[in-house]
């Protein structure tokens, strides 16, 4: 009858009997090889039934042995919902980069460049979008008498404080411009959220706002502050992106932005 044999090439070393000592087990050391099957023919009268039988278990554990071994889970497969990394190494976010100040830190957009403009009071960073410098973070330090933001008031309260993050009207002449703005007035802002997280201990004050001019630029611009006070500072944060750009993908940006700003 015919028997099935398998044999693992490259895998192990035969030992004989005599090699082998009573004072150690033998352990083969397997390593994945190619595994090939062969069938044989053996006469039945020298084969016993009971022989055959254990003769083709004994080849079905070999092998189903050399599948698992050859079937390592690889770094590169992904789990459900993740994309598979075929190298296996670590991803990392190449959209952002991390930037540690004096005494704050944050992430800043991987295609965003520095820039030398200085708009307001204690401005230490401001960084713009190369593409588009109505996108742009900055950062300001300014001294204050207050021991916490909570010292300003509510967020609405501390907002009319700092208003000039949100830029002056220069035109005070009499116009009714079309859009909804006042009379008088070509500019407003609107409040979109605020929050007041607690990060490390420290109470920050966190404003999402739409400003917008009569000159319709950009279609408003979305603007977005995060403030704490810490050691006799008040820590400023505000990040900002035209309304056009901001449903197009610069959201992402700006959001990323003023959520990682952080006081060390």
């Amino acid at each position: 009858m015919a028997s099935t044999a398998c044999f693992l090439h490259h895998v192990a070393t035969l030992t004989t009997p005599a090699a082998r000592t009573t004072s150690s087990r033998y352990v083969p050391s397997l390593k994945p090889g190619v595994l090939v099957i062969r069938a044989q023919k053996q006469a039945e009268a020298h084969e016993p039934e009971g022989a055959a039988v254990l003769s083709r278990r004994l080849a079905l554990t070999v092998l189903i042995g050399a599948a698992a071994v050859g079937s390592k889970v690889s770094p590169a497969d992904a789990a459900y919902g993740e994309s598979a990394n075929i190298f296996g190494k670590p991803k990392t976010n190449t959209d952002f980069k991390q930037y540690t100040g004096d005494g704050f830190k944050l992430s800043v957009p991987s295609k965003w460049n520095p820039s030398k403009e200085r708009e307001f009071p204690g401005q230490v960073l401001k960084y713009e979008d190369n593409f588009d410098a109505t996108s742009n973070l900055t950062v300001s330090i300014t001294p204050t008498d207050k021991k916490t933001i909570t010292d300003y008031g509510s967020p609405e309260d501390f907002l009319s404080k700092v208003d000039y993050l949100l830029g002056k009207q220069a035109y005070f002449g009499k116009t009714d411009s079309e859009g909804g703005f006042d009379s008088g007035a070509v500019a407003t802002a609107n409040i979109l959220e605020t929050d007041t997280p607690v990060v490390d201990g420290a109470k920050y004050y966190f404003l999402s706002l739409l400003t917008r001019t009569a000159d319709g630029d950009e279609g408003g611009k979305h603007q977005l502050i995060s403030a704490t006070v810490k050691d006799g500072k008040l820590y400023i944060c505000k990040a900002q992106a035209g309304d056009k750009r901001w449903f197009k993908g610069a959201k992402k940006f700006v959001e990323s932005v003023a959520t990682s700003f952080s006081v060390a």
